[in-house]
């Protein structure tokens, strides 16, 4: 079965690489749920570290993916430099809220520092 949405043949090369990141970060997502509700419910320690290994390489993975979009599809690196790495209450980071972390698209939140 087919991921795509539309005829293959009309999708640009690079809309099918965007399809194949997208539908690989959702595999990868799905194994960290998978991996994750194995570490919880299992009752043998040995297995659990393992699992949780397999779980933490997930992630990683799907981290990978995710830059990989930021760099390449429209979209990914603005809203990720909205929402990553901030304090507060999220819904409100969108319309710019009151949050004193949340520092212009440019410097990412960061503050400078005090000397």
């Amino acid at each position: 079965m087919s991921n795509y949405h539309e005829p293959v043949n009309e999708l640009s090369n690079e809309a099918r690489n965007f399809s194949r990141a997208l539908n690989s970060l959702k595999e990868e997502i799905e194994a960290v749920d998978w991996y994750h509700q194995r570490v919880v419910t299992t009752d043998n320690p040995e297995l659990a570290d393992i699992m949780a290994h397999n779980r933490d390489e997930e992630i990683e993975h799907a981290c990978m993916t995710i830059e990989w979009l930021r760099r390449n599809m429209p979209g990914w690196d603005e809203e990720l430099r909205t929402y990553l790495f901030t304090e507060g209450d999220i819904t409100n980071l969108e319309e710019g809220g009151n949050n004193e972390s949340n520092g212009s698209k440019d410097d990412l939140g960061i503050k400078k520092i005090k000397k």
